[in-house]
């Protein structure tokens, strides 16, 4: 059975996607897990995080269209939790803070072990958006811009950051809101794409505008409360360590995207990883003079490189040994096991 929640009432900029819902069943059934990209259904990766796979499904009628795949639910009510919290942030992100996200939706679909049976109480929920031009998401185009144009963008993107802040720092002070809504963002630079730009011939100016891609993990807080299980993010982590994350991680890894410091932290640190390390220098420079002109009220301590570099060389030694341990948790649950292993392992990365 195939369900999929439908919202009539949004607004058309964050409207509803076509899609063949019976498409998703199939795919989710006849994944390759190990190797996506030789399944029943063919798809084309587009990328990838720590527990989700983004692809788009190679037919005409779904061309065009980013999925997300997150395989974390336990129960119905878990993914109907999500989903919920899911259309308000995107709601919250655009009608009260002023950010540009693709069009998108949401569904989900049981959850299938290695022979194509359903699993009792699982499933997977696939997040769709607009696909944009890759080369015009912004860790693509600090390749192909001067310093000059990576600063602009920089900017520009702090720009986009200081308006979720701003937001949370009047709500924080605004004595007349009963709830008060507190917002997260994953700013890594990944996570923007320029609108209205020429990616054969990209140029940067005051006034380019952004959008804001990863919306799947709704971060925001009403009243002190979290509106997503954050459990379930540990759910792609080897069973015999989740309890120690939990204890130990999980609530300092989620405190950190309702941190504007430790957000720029991460976005500054992402030079590293893209091998644009000698921009980071003045780009610091920047950041502390914006921090100190434009959003002094919300009264962010000056970055410095030594802890950006410190930041980055932790994040490494982590993502490491993270992806070692699944890789590991992996082949015992396909070779030992003979189970299906629902996350996507991603290559390794050179950072």
């Amino acid at each position: 059975m195939i369900k999929c929640l439908k919202n009539k009432k949004e607004e058309s900029k964050i409207s509803e996607i076509e899609f063949d819902l019976n498409i998703l069943d199939e795919f989710e059934k006849t994944l390759n897990t190990i190797n996506p990209e030789n399944s029943k259904i063919p798809i084309k990766i587009l990328g990838f995080g720590e527990i989700s796979l983004v692809f788009e499904i190679l037919d005409e009628k779904h061309r065009g269209i980013a999925i997300k795949r997150l395989p974390i639910f336990d129960n119905e009510k878990q993914v109907l939790q999500h989903i919920k919290a899911y259309n308000e942030y995107k709601k919250i992100l655009i009608e009260k803070i002023g950010l540009n996200i693709p069009e998108q939706d949401t569904c989900y679909v049981p959850t299938y072990n290695k022979k194509g049976k359903q699993i009792k109480n699982r499933y997977s929920l696939f997040c769709m958006q607009r696909k944009v031009d890759p080369r015009t998401i912004a860790n693509n185009l600090i390749h192909k811009l001067n310093d000059e144009q990576v600063l602009l963008l920089s900017k520009i993107i702090m720009r986009e950051l200081f308006k979720v802040w701003n937001f949370n720092y009047n709500s924080l002070i605004n004595q007349n809101e009963k709830e008060k809504i507190i917002v997260g963002l994953d700013g890594q630079i990944s996570n923007w794409a320029v609108l209205d730009i020429d990616p054969d011939n990209p140029a940067i100016n005051e006034n380019s505008k952004l959008l804001y891609l990863d919306t799947s993990t709704p971060l925001f807080r009403i009243n002190g409360v979290e509106q997503i299980e954050p459990e379930l993010f540990l759910k792609s982590a080897p069973i015999l360590i989740r309890w120690l994350l939990k204890l130990l991680f999980l609530k300092e890894v989620v405190d950190r995207y309702y941190d504007l410091r430790l957000v720029i932290i991460d976005f500054v640190a992402n030079f590293y990883k893209e091998q644009k390390s000698e921009v980071i220098p003045i780009l610091i420079e920047q950041i502390n003079f914006i921090l100190n002109s434009e959003v002094e009220h919300l009264k962010i301590k000056p970055l410095n490189e030594k802890e950006i570099a410190d930041y980055y060389k932790n994040d490494k030694k982590i993502w490491i040994i993270f992806q070692n341990m699944r890789r590991l948790d992996s082949w015992i649950t396909t070779k030992i096991l003979r189970k299906r292993y629902n996350f996507y392992l991603p290559p390794k990365i050179k950072r």
